[in-house]
């Protein structure tokens, strides 16, 4: 069998260091390729590594068919799955794929759920024989598993604030210090901070390594502090609370409005699935030339 590398699949988890990567090697030469690659048909999706270093030097190897996947989303879910579980898995890497995990399964819930509503807006009766497809309970409960930022912490095996900072760094941060974060010359909470600020001074931040980094850490949270360190004499004793404290209530702030976003989300979704459930169960009733039942 000739096996297919996607270049999506092979990208879609961070690659190993240097380091890792020579280990890996090192252990290949020494005691073969113990684990099996997976594949999706002739599609290559778990052992990239493994496969590149077996070809490189001619060794032998086993495949495993998973016969599980449908869809390259089943593929995609099943990758987070099994690298969330994995030590070598940085604490940033792990909660970007939690968040994706949360993104897929939003989106095929909804996919699943307006064809099945259109249907029955166009009175087919295939959308009645539908109904039980629209959201499956396997689905149902691995979404309930990252449904909020409480949820995704324990799949990611970090904190609440944690996820509120790799979302804070997904959106705003530039490439360069995304790069620094995986380099690990910048923690998530230092990043989160880096964050705040335009793309042309993140990128110079990062250009600095991890000491000019340090600096500007330093200086955007002396810069959040500094107003309330000028107040008034006469204001001192009320001030200086607030100023040890401002940066710290603003998190809890930012992280109680993202939180309520992420449960609105929810609902809302919610919502949407038991919408096209009545229109099912419409459709069914009218199929059936029976009585539509009053609302309350």
């Amino acid at each position: 069998m000739d096996i297919v590398v996607n270049e999506e699949l092979k990208a879609y988890i961070d690659p190993l260091t240097p380091d890792e990567h020579a280990s890996l090697e090192r252990s290949i030469l020494a005691e073969g390729c113990r684990d099996a690659l997976v594949l999706w048909g002739n599609v290559l999706v778990d052992g990239h590594n493994r496969y590149g270093i077996c070809q490189k030097h001619g060794l032998p190897f086993n495949t495993v068919q998973n016969t599980q996947f449908q869809s390259m989303q089943d593929v995609y879910l099943w990758m987070i799955d099994q690298h969330l579980g994995r030590r070598s898995v940085s604490d940033f890497q792990r909660g970007v794929l939690a968040l994706r995990k949360r993104e897929i399964l939003e989106h095929r819930k909804l996919e699943k759920a307006h064809p099945v509503a259109a249907q029955a807006d166009e009175g087919e009766a295939l959308a009645v024989s539908n109904a039980d497809e629209a959201f499956s309970p396997v689905d149902a409960a691995e979404l309930e598993k990252v449904a909020t930022r409480e949820a995704i912490a324990k799949a990611a095996r970090l904190s609440s604030s944690q996820v509120a900072q790799i979302e804070k760094i997904q959106k705003s941060a530039a490439p360069a210090l995304v790069e620094a974060l995986k380099a690990g010359d910048i923690s998530i909470n230092a990043a989160a901070v880096v964050a705040s600020l335009p793309h042309e001074e993140q990128q110079a931040a990062a250009q600095g390594g991890k000491d000019g980094l340090k600096q500007v850490v330093k200086q955007v949270r002396d810069a959040k502090r500094k107003p309330k360190d000028e107040a008034p004499e006469a204001e001192a004793p009320q001030s200086a609370p607030s100023a040890a404290h401002g940066a710290e209530a603003v998190d809890a702030a930012l992280d109680k409005a993202q939180q309520q976003i992420s449960d609105l989300r929810a609902r809302v979704q919610e919502l949407e699935l038991e919408n096209a459930q009545l229109r099912l169960q419409l459709a069914a009733a009218a199929s059936q030339d029976l009585p539509v039942p009053d609302e309350a």
